[in-house]
């Protein structure tokens, strides 16, 4: 298939913009999907035509194109329930300050609309945060009304934000993921409905979150298929033993004693071939991200394996009909 693979840079924040664009060009990935918390200033890009061609000319130095930019870190802040983690994804002057942190980060993610719009790309994968993520187990009891404003506070939230999407021909990619309002199947159908069903919103679909809460990913993204605007290539291994629990047990990413894990591309239970041939057969043409996640696994040696991965994957689908050759004349 032709679509691009691209690596997702946010697990790469540590190098510069150029030293993983060197990277990934040896590794041969065809583009990025830019961290705006890392590898791209988007206040200065949304303005500064000099700027967006510096980052331009680093990506054209490595053969490689940008395909979108990744804003989890600050469009989290801009619908979540304030505690003190957030505000490590804030600058650190709005440290505490729950009002401030939600102020920047939607000003941010409106640049981000712009510098993609600067950048030449036109989808931003994020992240949107939840007022009941963290009531999810109801007790004590989360009232239905406390579901209802969680919801209604998004669309407030992010109506005037889609509206300079909008203006930039841009689309908000949710990766449906545990913290967000939309995090499952039904979050996720419920969502779209609150927004009646706004273009501006659609979905950087990643299996391996779904896999883990026991969703069928294959049926999420067969039903949800005409809101998918991104892909993320992301593995997740299960290892249920009769100890471990799916909750996590307070372990760190990468304990053996915990239910499942993410790991590189073809090491755990997502069934990428299925994921191939039903993107297939919606036609999607977008890219195939790789975000690149293993505890157990060095991370150089990870992303060059995940990259091949990819591409034998992904196959071309058949222009004929498998018994058409038998046909006589």
């Amino acid at each position: 298939m032709s679509r691009k693979v691209t690596i997702f840079t946010g697990q790469w924040t540590d190098m510069t913009l150029e030293e993983i664009a060197k990277l990934a060009s040896g590794w041969g990935y065809d583009g990025l999907e830019i961290a705006t918390w890392g590898h791209i200033d988007v206040t200065r890009a949304a303005t500064d035509e000099d700027y967006v061609q510096s980052l331009k000319d680093i990506l054209e130095k490595y053969n490689l194109s940008c395909t979108a930019l990744g804003c989890h870190l600050p469009s989290q802040c801009v619908g979540d329930l304030w505690d003190p983690r957030l505000d490590g994804f804030a600058p650190a002057e709005f440290a505490g300050k729950p009002e401030e942190i939600r102020a920047w980060a939607i000003d941010e993610v409106k640049n981000t609309a712009r510098a993609a719009e600067k950048m030449g790309c036109n989808v931003v994968t994020g992240f949107m945060g939840s007022a009941v993520w963290k009531y999810w187990y109801s007790f004590p009891q989360t009232t239905q009304e406390m579901i209802d404003d969680a919801f209604a506070e998004q669309v407030e939230l992010w109506t005037p934000i889609f509206d300079v999407f909008d203006e930039c021909g841009v689309k908000f990619a949710l990766e449906v993921h545990p913290t967000e309002i939309a995090f499952d199947y039904w979050t996720t159908d419920r969502l779209f409905k609150e927004f009646d069903h706004r273009p501006t919103l659609g979905l950087n679909y990643d299996p391996s979150h779904l896999v883990w809460q026991g969703v069928d990913p294959i049926m999420f993204l067969s039903d949800f298929r005409d809101r998918v605007y991104h892909v993320h290539m992301k593995d997740v291994a299960m290892n249920l033993d009769g100890r471990n629990g799916v909750l996590g047990s307070h372990l760190e990413f990468g304990d053996m004693r915990r239910g499942w894990n993410f790991v590189s591309l073809g090491h755990g239970d997502v069934d990428f071939d299925k994921i191939i041939r039903l993107l297939n057969e919606m036609n999607y043409q977008g890219p195939l991200s790789v975000e690149w996640e293993d505890s157990g696994m060095d991370r150089l040696f990870g992303a060059q394996e995940a990259c091949e991965y990819v591409k034998q994957i992904d196959f071309d689908p058949s222009d004929i009909a498998f018994d058409s050759a038998m046909k006589s004349e």
